[in-house]
């Protein structure tokens, strides 16, 4: 009895040790979360459409792709051109494993270069779903 006592304490511990490191957000958060990192007002519903069918808005998604490269995170932002993974590196200089916690701020300022640079057109399959259908109501945030 005392043993599986122990053992229960322990798997407890252990799932309690890994909260924290990856978030699932509702649309309301998210929406509050992207103004924070001053995304522009009239693009929000863009932004939360677009990571909604990306990552669906969780911070720990990994997307194994066909072509060998990986996205990451609640931006699905992928090794191909933008980090590296196990290193530093792409244009964001950023590994891409710090894309999967819940600190947004590395991945909001990669996401950010990557609109910069090529704008939605980076995020193509999810982009594309976005502007056939209507965007997410957010009035209510």
């Amino acid at each position: 009895m005392r043993r599986q006592l122990v053992l229960f304490w322990l798997a407890v511990s252990l799932v309690t040790n890994t909260e924290g490191h990856a978030r699932t957000f509702t649309r309301c958060q998210l929406s509050r979360e992207l103004l924070r990192y001053n995304f522009p007002r009239a693009l929000i519903s863009n932004w939360v459409c677009l990571i909604e069918h990306a990552s669906g808005r969780t911070t720990e998604k990994v997307t194994n792709h066909n072509n060998s490269y990986t996205s990451f995170g609640l931006f699905q932002i992928n090794n191909k051109e933008w980090c590296k993974k196990g290193r530093k590196g792409g244009h964001c200089s950023m590994k891409c494993e710090d894309l999967l916690n819940e600190d947004l701020a590395d991945d909001v300022r990669c996401a950010k270069r990557i609109y910069d640079r090529v704008g939605f057109k980076a995020w193509p399959a999810s982009y594309a779903y976005c502007k056939e259908k209507s965007l997410p109501d957010l009035s209510r945030c």
